[in-house]
């Protein structure tokens, strides 16, 4: 039998959690201070530690971060409130499994204790699971530590990034960090720098596609008095500037062959010449370059070297969409309220149902820049406490009349409308049911539909979760 600890300092939370883990078939202790369950996790072994984060002795995350010392094998769970989910991010950092906001539905909590379980059991020794979490957790915190408000996540495809961050960053290998524009390419290069032995020397950026072929050449490489004319002195160049740490080359997909050919030179034999230059000089950098090009097709159409490609593609981080981890808009959009809201000098708390429900439902093809930029918007424009439907771009809103345009055409001859709109019912339950994790709280708040219409519909469409 699992054995669960609960803490709050509220009694009436954890009576309520215990009566409903019990039911569950768990071992459930309980306790209202951080300190209390210190004592507790020191005298028995614990499966899962449910947690509230703000306690008046000792943080959730102070318990957390104390209890891994001698109780490393203990699960826990956090709760918080979405006014302090930066907190619940700094529980992550500290190997927390997950966390919920209040207010919470028990339906969400039991899924996630139920996959902390199925992980917990699932969990096999091996000598080097501590190396791997280390890795994974160093890659998360340094992540969310560089831009918090800017860049975070929870979902499993942005957890995945910050595993590969944390396992590659101490090496020299050259990356490449591919996605489309607006999903936080240079946030993660900074991040792979600074996780790095290189993190106490520069770290320089530039977007290739901002310059022409001659002024990128003088970037990157510096030039020499009298190189040409205005060249009244010596310049440095990037590679120089960042010698002993990082260079990072956006939109590397964008360059011209001519100038590919030169930074091809400069990978292989590290080394390069200035403009007007005829002494060659050694660099000591990491590479890190980016691009929302699929440079393999570059490559067929002979618009990019393939020797290039495999020289700076040696790793390659993939940033999701926005669209693909849908899970982690509400988390963004409360961080981006907080932050202009501060800005502006202005109160807004929240959100409004209506206006949450509208960012999670669109696609943001500009992803999170486009999300950011929304939101403070948003906030420019709001005059009440939250965040109101109406703040939101129409895009955002969806307000045209779906009906206006046929979106089915209907095939000639005999058609079974009843079949028809089962499939299509099936389908899109089950896409909303994958996508919240087997979560029926949150499949039934993004269908608006209820708990109870939700379950009656799996089962009469005999849906598998």
């Amino acid at each position: 039998m699992p054995k669960i600890l609960v803490v709050d300092d509220e009694p009436n939370i954890t009576e309520i959690l215990e009566i409903a883990f019990q039911e569950d078939g768990m071992d459930v202790i309980k306790s209202g201070s951080g300190r209390d369950a210190l004592k507790m996790l020191r005298e028995q072994d614990v499966d899962i530690v449910v947690s509230d984060i703000k306690m008046p002795d000792i943080s959730g995350v102070e318990l957390l971060s104390i209890a891994k010392e001698f109780a490393p094998d203990t699960v826990f769970i956090m709760i918080t409130a979405f006014a302090s989910t930066e907190t619940a991010i700094e529980a992550l950092q500290h190997g927390a499994f997950d966390y919920v906001t209040k207010p919470f539905g028990m339906d969400e909590l039991r899924a996630i204790v139920q996959r902390a379980l199925e992980q917990k059991n699932s969990r096999k020794p091996k000598p080097d699971t501590s190396a791997e979490e280390i890795e994974a957790q160093q890659g998360q915190q340094l992540f969310q530590a560089l831009h918090r408000i800017h860049v975070v996540g929870k979902s499993p495809k942005m957890i995945e990034v910050y595993r590969t961050i944390g396992t590659v960053s101490m090496g020299d290998s050259t990356i490449l960090i591919t996605g489309e524009s607006g999903t936080g390419k240079e946030l993660v290069a900074r991040a792979v720098h600074e996780a790095s032995n290189r993190k106490e020397k520069p770290f320089v950026s530039i977007n290739c596609s901002a310059f022409p072929e001659t002024l990128l050449e003088s970037e990157l490489f510096g030039y020499m008095k009298g190189a040409f004319t205005g060249a009244t002195t010596n310049k440095k160049g990037l590679f120089e500037a960042a010698g002993g740490g990082s260079i990072f080359l956006d939109e590397i997909g964008d360059m011209t062959g001519a100038m590919q050919v030169k930074l091809l030179r400069v990978l292989q034999e590290r080394c390069f010449r200035p403009l007007g230059g005829s002494d060659e000089i050694p660099v000591d950098v990491r590479v890190i370059a980016a691009t929302n090009q699929d440079l393999q097709s570059q490559i067929q159409d002979g618009l990019f070297r393939e020797d290039l490609f495999y020289r700076i593609a040696v790793i390659n981080i993939h940033l999701p969409a926005l669209r693909e981890r849908s899970e982690d808009i509400a988390l963004l959009a409360f961080y981006f309220l907080r932050h202009y809201s501060e800005k502006a000098g202005k109160y807004i708390s929240g959100i409004s149902p209506e206006a949450l429900r509208a960012l999670e439902s669109y696609d943001w093809p500009g992803n999170v820049r486009q999300l950011e930029n929304t939101i403070e918007r948003a906030v420019a424009l709001e005059t009440k406490q939250t965040i109101q439907l109406e703040r939101l771009p129409e895009t955002v809103c969806n307000r045209t009349n779906p009906l206006e345009h046929e979106v089915f055409s209907l095939p000639d001859g005999p058609f079974d409308l009843e079949d028809f709109l089962s499939q299509v019912e099936s389908s899109l339950i089950g896409q909303a049911l994958r996508q919240s994790d087997g979560n029926q709280t949150a499949t039934a708040q993004r269908l608006k539909l209820t708990k109870g219409s939700l379950r009656h519909k799996i089962q009469s469409l005999q849906i598998k979760i």
